[in-house]
């Protein structure tokens, strides 16, 4: 295959992932606690026969921004947003452990505390949190939930259980395909010493809307160039061959 043909075809087909990824995070400018992921793309050399001047283009993520998105209070006492890069504890849909920085809580029909996508909290015990019903429920700075049963007299409010918090280490997690951050070695973490909550807040995307859309735009126009090298290298090639049968 041509040379030129053959990168413009890489790069058009890596250069719609990285539009993907851009798209992906401009969905979720809005999105609770969502963190932007990167994209980038980098020449590989073909191996195998032939000059090492072969080359095709490659997308990748590298990563995922980790920095904090902006408080936005709310009132609410089930909304939460963790202060700095600690992470929240949730119960995975295969049941594993991952973790999220969407606070924006709620109690399902189990009396579980879960997130707004429905995933179960974690607990500092490592199991779901389950509230028993009640007519006040406080989450302390430290995650601690207190509540004040249906029906008690009591002017205390009982202590239930505290949500698991976490320190995570860039070097050995990442985003999975949910959504949610996971460990290298899928192990659950231990809870954070010190973690710090704030009550009645949320953490905002930190996805840069007019970053993503200009950069979507950009990568459209990249696009549009390598379908016209391919087409240029397709007309050059059959220009190519009818010499060669005229010769």
């Amino acid at each position: 295959m041509d040379k030129v043909l053959y990168v413009a075809m890489t790069g058009a087909r890596e250069n719609m992932n990285a539009q993907q990824i851009r798209a992906n995070n401009l969905a979720n400018v809005t999105t609770t606690g969502f963190k932007q992921d990167f994209e980038q793309a980098r020449s590989m050399r073909v191996m195998g026969d032939g000059y090492a001047s072969r080359v095709y283009s490659m997308a990748e993520s590298p990563g995922t921004n980790r920095e904090s998105g902006t408080l936005q209070q709310t009132g609410r006492d089930l909304d939460i947003a963790v202060i700095g890069g600690a992470w929240l504890a949730v119960q995975a849909p295969d049941g594993t452990e991952g973790y999220t920085r969407a606070g924006e809580l709620q109690i399902n029909a189990a009396n579980q505390l879960v997130t707004g996508s429905g995933l179960p909290v974690m607990g500092v015990g490592g199991a779901p949190i389950v509230i028993p019903p009640a007519e006040k429920i406080e989450i302390a700075n430290d995650g601690a939930i207190s509540i004040r049963p249906i029906g008690d007299d009591a002017v205390g409010l009982a202590l239930v259980d505290a949500i698991k918090v976490v320190d995570l280490d860039p070097a050995t997690s990442f985003k999975g395909t949910e959504g949610l951050m996971r460990t290298n070695d899928q192990q659950p973490l231990p809870p954070a010493l010190n973690p710090q909550i704030r009550s009645g807040y949320l953490e905002s995307s930190n996805v840069n809307a007019v970053e993503e859309l200009t950069a979507v735009i950009t990568l459209s126009r990249q696009y549009e160039i390598q379908v016209k090298m391919m087409k240029t290298a397709e007309e050059n090639s059959s220009a190519a061959a009818r010499v060669l049968q005229m010769s």
